[in-house]
């Protein structure tokens, strides 16, 4: 498959998720939504959708005006039933673009955080592969509430952590593709993780079996969408089909 990924800056990139789409031989194409005006090619020329997370908050069009770009751009891709995973930014995003609120979370999750997954994660095509419980690793000032008609996935006490939109499109409140180097310079100076020696040496210490959940979530994602992929190619064939039919 042909994916692209939307990114929000240098270091809220693909990372494990890239290791995980290159081993199973897919093709990754970045986008950086911040720098770059116009997507590499056209939309439809895409199989799934990543977007990632970035330090802004999604009601800061008037700092970030390529807000509006990408609120659209999501829109059109929730529209045309593209497979879509958003994560953090990435699913407040998607939230907002489905009219959901998005504001700032009830309070801070920083590091990790006890989560559940409710009824409907069991027949869902990506959370249905993950545990009843597990211990997310999350880091967020703001927070998405479950858009009208998506379904909740997972929550943990403080908020939604997880929903689907339609048949293909996934929001997360975590972060199931960072690693601890990636993490360690989002906090280094910064005085909004009064605690970061403690998030990054957590992390450190549970990154095996942190990526080992983020690689079975990202292999479920692209099952879902190589599905829809095929899908799509048997509604085009009978298209066809029917066009050269004898009359």
């Amino acid at each position: 498959m042909r994916i692209l990924s939307l990114v929000h800056g240098p270091l809220v990139r693909a990372e494990f998720f890239g290791d995980v789409v290159q081993e199973d031989g897919h093709e990754l194409e970045e986008w950086s939504v911040v720098d770059e005006q116009a997507v590499p090619s056209a939309v439809d020329g895409y199989d799934a959708v990543f977007i990632f997370g970035g330090h802004m908050n999604v009601d800061q069009e008037r700092e970030h005006p390529w807000l509006r770009g990408e609120d659209a751009l999501i829109r059109e891709l929730v529209s045309r039933g593209v497979p879509l995973l958003g994560v953090c930014l990435g699913g407040q995003l998607l939230a907002k673009a489905a009219g959901a609120h998005v504001g700032p979370s009830p309070e801070r999750e920083n590091g990790f955080v006890h989560v559940t997954s409710t009824d409907a994660a069991e027949d869902d095509p990506v959370f249905g592969s993950l545990p009843r419980e597990f211990h997310a690793f999350t880091l967020h000032e703001y927070a998405f509430r479950v858009p009208e008609g998506a379904i909740e996935l997972a929550r943990s006490n403080v908020c939604s952590q997880a929903f689907r939109l339609g048949e293909s499109a996934w929001g997360v409140q975590f972060h199931p593709e960072v690693r601890a180097a990636q993490v360690a310079e989002w906090v280094r100076d910064n005085p909004a993780f009064p605690n970061r020696e403690q998030i990054v040496t957590e992390l450190r210490d549970r990154i095996d079996e942190w990526q080992s959940l983020g690689a079975k979530l990202c292999r479920a994602f692209l099952a879902a969408a190589e599905r829809e992929v095929q899908v799509s190619i048997g509604r085009s064939s009978r298209r066809d089909h029917s066009c050269h039919e004898p009359s």
